[in-house]
């Protein structure tokens, strides 16, 4: 069936392991990385792409072998997403969870740092929110796709 140098579970094997390879890459860059794409982070990713294509097939260039390989990164993101629909766990472990920045109104500046979140951004978060005077916030969370929401505190 194969022309190729390599058997189809060879092509599997590559991909399922460059697939895990990047998600926990992209996972380890972090809430930010993702939620907002800069030109330097669409160059990153082409760039990724290239580097990783040779390792997915082995060198092979063949129809087959890309189908086949295009074929498991397809089957193992929507078994992701199929996993990440049902089990809270893994979910958490894909996704992630939302970090708090700020709680009644005070910044929480370690979270901010670990998750590489600028002031100038949850500021800016603020103002969207026609928020000038951090007081105002009862919470704010970096959510796990990158953006910032804000919850005002209730009126006295």
């Amino acid at each position: 069936m194969f022309s190729t140098e390599l058997s189809a579970w060879e092509f599997v094997a590559r991909a399922a392991l460059v697939y895990v390879a990047i998600m926990v890459l992209v996972r380890m860059s972090g809430k930010r990385t993702v939620g907002e794409f800069t030109p330097f982070d669409l160059v990153v990713v082409i760039l990724i792409g290239e580097s990783t294509q040779g390792a997915l097939t082995g060198g092979d260039e063949s129809v087959v072998g890309a189908l086949v390989a295009s074929a498991t990164l397809i089957t193992l993101n929507y078994l992701v997403g199929f996993l990440t629909t049902r089990f809270k766990a893994v979910d958490k472990l894909i996704e992630g969870e939302a970090v708090v920045l700020v709680r009644d109104g005070r910044l929480l500046g370690d979270a901010l740092r670990r998750n590489n979140v600028p002031e100038s951004d949850l500021e800016q978060a603020l103002r969207a929110e026609g928020i000038l005077d951090r007081d105002e916030v009862h919470r704010a969370f970096l959510e796990v796709d990158g953006t910032i929401s804000v919850v005002r505190r209730k009126a006295d």
